[in-house]
């Protein structure tokens, strides 16, 4: 998790005593001769970002953690303000102490909106057009939190030079197979609009930036993997004895898969444990999940353990010979470089852009993901021994290790930002 919050109950910001202080000045010597003054600090690149969910929630997973991430490797020339709600997915209850308030988190301010308080969108909308904007950055194609401030910069009530959008995943086949009919439609509307706009798009690898490419063939794509806090080195595996320990650590929702998992589970042959952690965001999906629970083998044993924080997901890897994730698509998939790290191999679809690395590293990548080949490859990680599940983790280490060496370079907000000065 990041640094503690600092609420400003007042509003104000730290940048006000640094443009007095920071003014140019004329100097005068002992003959009062004018010198020349000191050439003023270069504006910073002003970024206004938004996205539906952001810390302390935690709940919707990845992208919390990539944006929250994105903030605190942005460069001293960069200075975001940032727009979020003031709750986690799924809760009626808004942060204590937060909701309409200005929070300070390094060159970043956010604000925390309460959507059903008018008063809240005024102090908000009176803050947003006193700035002239650099970049628009929406972290959604078709959130609220991303269709307001673009149509809002469109209509000129607030002040946007470009505008960038990261789609998060949204334009995979499984996300956009969900409610399809309705997507589809409001394509139709909101496409010609992001063209007209000459928006810039963000894509987290070169299988999204295809994704976007084939439904906007006119878009101009900005190519960059998320951000992510891990350390550069992997937890070392240690050896676990007993049955293999499986793990599913992702939102309960149809995308992720859980329940794939569970209907392998079986058809399996060998003794097995698997832990389920994390929110249940699909109730109906969940109970679905519980009946096919009901119909396990007495060989395999499957507990809920209910949801993880943030810093609490990479120990609890360390804990298990494998993670076994099905999903359906991930633009980037944070909680499987958590995995790696943590030396814990994937059992995953090849619906990531993780695929190689995966198989470098002790793991599997299915092309056909049913329940029949996912339960031929839990009995083939099943039937090693402990010997060979240890090297199995520290195949995953390594392969992790080799990754992060590769994530050099600037973030997106810089390298937009870059790029604009190179015009």
């Amino acid at each position: 998790m990041a640094e503690t919050f600092d609420v400003l109950r007042d509003g104000s910001t730290p940048a006000a005593t640094s443009v007095i202080r920071d003014s140019p000045a004329m100097i005068h010597g002992p003959r009062h001769v004018a010198e020349p003054a000191k050439s003023a600090p270069a504006p910073p690149y002003r970024v206004l970002l938004t996205c539906n969910y952001f810390e302390p929630g935690f709940r919707a997973g990845g992208p919390v953690r990539s944006v929250a991430q994105l903030l605190d490797t942005i460069s001293p020339a960069i200075e975001v303000t940032m727009v979020t709600r003031d709750r986690d997915l799924g809760s009626t209850q808004p942060y204590p102490g937060l909701s309409g308030q200005w929070v300070d988190r390094g060159n970043a301010r956010i604000y925390y909106l309460d959507p059903g308080r008018p008063a809240q969108w005024y102090t908000l909308l009176k803050a947003l057009r006193s700035t002239t904007f650099d970049l628009l950055y929406v972290n959604s194609l078709w959130a609220r939190s991303s269709i307001l401030p673009i149509l809002a910069a469109q209509a000129g009530i607030i002040r946007v030079e470009r505008v960038l959008v990261a789609p998060r995943g949204e334009l995979a086949a499984s996300a956009l197979g969900v409610k399809s009919r309705k997507k589809k439609l409001f394509l139709s509307v909101w496409g010609p609009i992001l063209k007209r706009l000459n928006v810039y798009w963000h894509a987290t690898s070169p299988h999204e930036g295809q994704l976007i490419r084939t439904l906007f063939p006119w878009a101009r794509i900005e190519t960059r993997r998320n951000e992510v806090s891990l350390p550069p080195e992997p937890i070392p595996p240690g050896a676990i004895d007993g049955p293999p320990q499986l793990v599913f650590i992702g939102r309960i929702s149809p995308i992720k898969n859980v329940a794939k998992v569970i209907e392998a589970l079986a058809l399996v042959t060998q003794p097995v444990i698997l832990d389920v952690y994390g929110p249940i965001e699909d109730p109906s999906y969940w109970a679905e999940c519980q009946r096919l629970a009901h119909r396990l083998p007495a060989h395999v044993t499957l507990s809920y353990r209910g949801e993880l924080a943030p810093d609490a997901v990479r120990s609890s890897f360390s804990r298990y010979d494998m993670f076994v994730f099905p999903t359906q698509g991930e633009n980037f998939g944070h909680v499987i470089a958590e995995s790696l790290s943590a030396s814990c191999p994937v059992i995953c679809s090849d619906n990531t852009p993780w695929s190689p690395v995966l198989r470098e590293g002790g793991g599997a990548v299915l092309t056909d993901v049913t329940a029949t080949t996912l339960a031929h490859q839990i009995d083939q990680f099943a039937a090693r021994t402990p010997a060979e599940r240890l090297a199995a983790r520290r195949a995953a280490g390594q392969a992790y290790r080799a990754w992060r060496a590769e994530s050099a370079g600037p973030n997106i907000l810089d390298q937009i930002r870059l790029t604009a000065d190179e015009r």
